[in-house]
């Protein structure tokens, strides 16, 4: 029994040392890696130089940045933090200067470090701008975006309001050339429908019953005075009165007391004056009709966009209360004054209309269209308005950003026509231009800035507003 007690607590050490060797972390595993990777304090992505003690949003409203620490140094000890900062100054006024971070005064914005490298001579700039280089990361912070410039048909709407009219053109007013009275009405209701050769009234009228008189008895002495024949045969058609209606006095031989007036064309009436009974004197209207199958629309066009207008360009027209219907026409005259209260241009556009349903006086709305042309193009939201000028920035292969003043036209589809300072397929920034615009500009006025006030501390430099 004593033999056989040191041989078992042997073999009992023996799995002991086994069992700590194989339960013991491995100091090299990734969870251990991660359970030592923690948020030393949080940054704001667009000024790392303001630290937060817990997460949540930086005053510009963006979501602060984690610090990570690794082996028990930060890791996210950025180029950035190692860099000395000289002075803050406002980004839309590169030459206020304040030895502290904080708000600008002028526009409320965070101020932003200038660095000491920032702040190095040599830098080249043009019209105010300066190139601009950023890390990766830093393009990744601020939300960087690009595009491409590209061909593409391009072509601007001229989206407005109409009036239907009347086609001019098409527009009747029904008198007599003889004094005489009226004797029936068969078109006695204002806004009747009526077609070409329909009965109107029916007149009597002395003049022209011996006028009738003259021609039959001429007719009869056809072989003796053939003239006076053919004077009294024009003198019946002057009065408007048909060839058929003057063969039927030929035929019969007798002189008819009233003549009918038929209708020139199909349409509707829009007026109606004549009475049953009534007088009638040369001139005086007594039917006013229009043919509704092709009418007008007058359209005002501001004269900003004027420009945008051409005769004969496409034109469409809807109306709110027929949905889903469009009626496709061409501009077919544009007024050469403008309408000193309103300031606007009439525009007219001609549209068929077979089924009436475009009555005048409708209000709808209309889009004339400027013919497409293939142009270059850069994204809308590329282009900063300066106001006197367009600036784009272009990507470089480097990651250099390059300021390039460029000339623009006609904007369609979220796109801007590109007359001059761009090519096809050049690489340009979309989002985040803006920030990447005032870094350009404070680069820029850096480098001109005297070596002597380059170089002033930020306690001496002058607080300009």
């Amino acid at each position: 029994m004593k033999t056989k007690l040191p041989w078992i607590l042997t073999l009992l050490l023996a799995i002991a040392l086994v069992v700590v060797v194989i339960v013991r972390p491995n100091p090299k595993s990734p969870s251990t890696s991660v359970s030592e990777k923690k948020a030393l304090y949080w940054v704001d992505a667009m000024n790392p130089t303001h630290k937060f003690d817990k997460p949540g949003k930086a005053p510009d409203g963006m979501d602060l940045v984690p610090v990570y620490a690794e082996s028990g140094k930060p890791a996210a000890a950025t180029s950035a933090e190692q860099k000395k900062i000289l002075y803050w100054v406002d980004p839309m006024h590169p030459a206020y200067k304040s030895d502290k971070p904080g708000i600008a005064p002028d526009c409320g914005m965070q101020l932003v470090p200038v660095y000491a490298d920032a702040a190095a001579p040599g830098a080249s700039t043009v019209n105010g701008y300066a190139n601009v280089k950023l890390t990766s990361d830093r393009q990744q912070l601020i939300g960087v975006q690009t595009g491409m410039t590209e061909m593409r048909s391009l072509g601007r709407s001229v989206r407005t309001v109409g009036r239907v009219a009347v086609d001019e053109t098409r527009l009747y007013k029904i008198s007599t050339k003889f004094d005489g009275y009226i004797e029936k009405l068969y078109v006695n209701v204002t806004g009747q429908q009526i077609r070409k050769g329909q009965p109107l009234f029916s007149v009597y009228s002395p003049d022209l019953l011996a006028t009738q008189q003259e021609y039959l008895l001429a007719l009869r002495a056809a072989k003796q005075a053939p003239s006076l024949l053919a004077a009294a045969r024009q003198r019946l058609l002057l009065w408007d009165i048909t060839p058929g209606e003057i063969r039927q006095l030929e035929r019969t031989g007798a002189a008819r007391k009233s003549v009918t007036i038929y209708s020139p064309t199909n349409g509707y009436v829009l007026n109606k004056l004549a009475v049953e009974g009534a007088r009638v004197t040369p001139g005086e209207p007594l039917f006013e009709i229009a043919n509704l199958d092709h009418v007008w629309v007058q359209a005002d066009v501001y004269e900003s966009e004027l420009q945008f207008v051409r005769l004969g360009a496409p034109a469409t027209t809807t109306l709110s209360y027929i949905p889903g219907r469009t009626w496709a026409g061409r501009v077919t005259f544009i007024a050469p004054t403008v309408d000193p209260v309103t300031r606007t241009v009439k525009v007219r556009s001609e549209f068929d209309n077979a089924d009436g349903a475009l009555k005048p006086d409708m209000f709808g709305d209309v889009v004339i269209q400027q013919p497409a042309r293939v142009v270059v193009v850069v994204p809308e939201s590329a282009v900063l308005q300066t106001g006197t000028r367009s600036v784009v920035f272009l990507v470089k292969a480097d990651g250099t950003f390059e300021p390039r003043e460029v000339s623009v036209g006609t904007k369609s589809e979220q796109f801007y026509e590109v007359r001059s300072g761009l090519a096809a397929g050049e690489k340009v920034v979309t989002q985040a231009n803006f920030l990447i615009d005032s870094e350009s500009r404070l680069k820029a006025a850096l480098a001109e800035m005297k070596p002597e006030t380059r170089n002033q501390k930020p306690e001496e430099a002058p607080h300009v507003h």
